[in-house]
């Protein structure tokens, strides 16, 4: 029962996993526009991600521009559009699987076959996590070298944004719920290991016949 629960909330947390993934992967605030220097404009806030740049004005208008060429984008924007799309397709195997080898749910067949399906998922969620803290950790690192490089002018200085936050968060749900799920089968096999079923021997109706045949020769 304790495994049981312990697989659903790690279920739970992939599934938060899996919606902050989708959503750090669209949202087009990665970086916006640092408050540094004297020359602030505070009607605009402008915002950069991996598909689109926004722009948005005080008076309430939103504007977007879509990142057609691929090629013309920096090395880290292209990696980090590949891995959390990776991420992304992971995770959602991942909760495809562990749907069916979960103990609570009725899916998957017998034991052992549930218990490869939870491990199968639990993998796709460590992969899914690993992919995703890649391009929010390189990316945040291009931030951070760009803001404390004195030869870059202040106006293009910029944070990291709140879908990079959200990508970090997200990968470690996917990555807690991948390991909750990995070390729960490999405790099943654990058990298998160390308490083998006990084989029990009945003597063969041959040796109950010859036993008895030397019996009556005593007699």
């Amino acid at each position: 029962m304790a495994s049981a629960s312990l697989q659903f909330f790690a279920f739970i947390l992939a599934l938060f996993g899996v919606f902050g993934d989708i959503t750090a992967t669209l949202l087009p605030n990665w970086k916006v526009n640092a408050d540094v220097g004297s020359n602030i404009i505070t009607a605009i806030t402008q915002m950069q991600g991996l598909w689109m740049d926004c722009t948005w004005y005080s008076t309430g208008m939103f504007s977007c521009t879509l990142k057609y060429s691929v090629l013309s984008l920096p090395v880290y924007i292209q990696a980090a559009r590949t891995t959390m799309v990776l991420s992304c397709i992971l995770s959602a195997f991942g909760i495809c699987i562990t749907t069916v080898g979960m103990k609570c749910t009725k899916l998957g067949g017998d034991t052992d076959s549930k218990s490869h399906a939870c491990f199968a998922g639990g993998v796709c969620f460590i992969l899914a996590g690993i992919f995703g803290l890649v391009p929010t950790s390189w990316y945040t690192r291009e931030i951070i070298s760009n803001f404390l490089d004195q030869t870059i002018p202040e106006s293009s200085k910029h944070e990291p944004g709140g879908a990079v936050y959200t990508g970090f968060i997200s990968a470690g749900f996917l990555l807690i719920a991948g390991v909750i799920f990995c070390t729960s089968c490999f405790k099943k096999q654990q058990e298998a290991w160390i308490y083998p079923p006990k084989q029990h021997h009945f003597p063969s109706a041959e040796q109950e016949s010859n036993t008895g045949y030397n019996l009556k020769d005593y007699v």
